[in-house]
């Protein structure tokens, strides 16, 4: 079946390219084993984010025609990848380090351990991929791509993009049953995208004993103390959660609310979510854009229906946007009940759960009911207080005051069922090398 491209803004079918059968597949590899890695990296990571800067619209265009990003936000996301690329330009990660031993010499070297495959999801078509491809290319591997098939013209462009500026770099538009083999090829993996794909990916992984890297689901807690500022965190809870129409991992998944905040909160953070714009995601000051695919909005609305039949309040929304296209209005579920779909799966759509605790021990208490623990946020102007609170919640990364991003100076992952291994800074160069032993006697 061939990867179709389509616009989720109109439905319209804008190019289908053909899938790689095995064939294709095992000569795609040997030919991009046959690619000279990039001597000067730091030099060609600068030139790529150049490319990137100056052909900015083009690159955010095709994103928001392929998955519907608000345009502005698309432009964002192809500054990003071109700021991880500087940063990467700017610094050597693997000079060896010595290290004093009883021997003549000793230190630890790292060494690219070959070829590493990354399964990159369709929510953020170029930055995913770039978070993940150029730190392994810093190390001294090759890259080989197998996006969302979704997103191919995005994915071609990406190789175009790397290969122009002189990395081995290549696409391989295929089908999940040729997975396995895919990763058998490699000799490593990283991959991002939902829990459920991430454990197949993990088992195939174990059984070829290829290292694996995954960034998966999340259900992030904001919590919002009784000293916060509560306008400023209303307005950080409405960018974290409805950034990309909600379909980002990181997204304010649950905001949990301590006693006597609760109506202040929800008066500014409904006034906030029901001005945000609705329309066509090409056009400046959209907010809202459709969701990627129309089975994605079906889910999400059959996760909402369930929650507003097991007595969750439905503020605001909470219904699909007729007409073409696959928009979902931005919608608020108040007092959600411990039960619901919408706190027991990732919800990856305009959808903002509140939650309202008993104390500031029951909103840690609710922050680690689940499974996930990707990023957690916490809001307070006791700045002390609220690190000691956010040390006991179960998650990757803890932002105070603010909202969960990634950053290329800093490790990006999760625990539990939001996956293992780092991504970025330089802990994800590390992931993919070979730290091997050097002593001189």
């Amino acid at each position: 079946m061939p990867h179709r491209s389509l616009n989720p803004a109109t439905g319209e079918v804008l190019a289908e390219y053909p899938c790689l059968d095995e064939a294709g597949l095992l000569s795609g590899f040997a030919q991009l084993r046959g690619l000279d890695a990039a001597h000067d990296r730091r030099r060609n990571f600068a030139l790529l984010a150049q490319r990137l800067r100056e052909q900015c619209d083009r690159h955010a265009s095709l994103i928001t025609v392929e998955m519907g990003k608000p345009i502005g936000e698309a432009r964002a996301e192809v500054r990003k990848c071109a700021t991880l690329c500087e940063y990467y330009s700017e610094r050597d990660f693997l000079q060896p380090l010595e290290v004093a031993t009883d021997a003549s010499s000793s230190h630890v070297e790292y060494l690219p351990l070959g070829v590493v495959l990354g399964i990159m999801p369709w929510n953020f078509p170029y930055w995913q991929v770039f978070r993940a491809a150029v730190p392994a290319l810093c190390a001294g591997n090759a890259f080989a791509l197998k996006h969302a098939p979704n997103v191919p013209q995005c994915a071609l462009e990406i190789e175009r993009l790397f290969r122009e500026c002189g990395f081995p770099f290549s696409t391989f538009l295929i089908e999940t049953d040729l997975a396995e083999r895919a990763i058998s090829l490699s000799d490593a993996v990283t991959f991002t995208g939902s829990e459920a794909a991430g454990r197949k990916v993990a088992a195939m992984a174990g059984r070829n004993l290829r290292k694996c890297v995954l960034e998966l689901g999340g259900s992030d807690p904001f919590i919002v103390l009784h000293d916060a500022d509560i306008e400023a965190a209303a307005d950080a809870a409405i960018a974290s959660r409805f950034l990309n129409c909600g379909q980002s991992c990181i997204a304010a998944k649950r905001i949990i609310l301590v006693p006597g905040i609760g109506e202040e909160f929800l008066f500014r953070f409904r006034k906030g979510v029901e001005s945000l714009r609705i329309g066509d995601p090409m056009q400046e000051g959209c907010a809202i854009g459709p969701m990627a695919r129309a089975d994605l909005r079906d889910l999400l609305h059959e996760q909402v229906r369930d929650a507003i039949e097991r007595g969750s309040v439905p503020v605001t929304g909470c219904e699909p946007v007729s007409g073409p296209g696959f928009h979902y209005r931005p919608s608020i579920l108040d007092r959600v009940a411990a039960d619901s779909r919408v706190l027991r799966e990732e919800v990856f759509g305009p959808v903002a759960v509140l939650l309202h605790a008993e104390d500031e021990e029951d909103a840690v208490r609710l922050a680690n009911d689940t499974r996930y623990g990707l990023g957690a946020s916490v809001w307070s102007r006791d700045i002390d207080r609220a690190q000691r609170l956010g040390s006991r919640i179960e998650a990757g990364s803890l932002f105070v005051n603010a909202m969960v991003k990634s950053d290329a100076r800093l490790p990006f992952g999760g625990v539990k069922a939001s996956g293992f291994g780092r991504e970025l800074s330089s802990f994800g160069v590390q992931e993919f090398v070979n730290v091997k032993t050097v002593w001189v006697s």
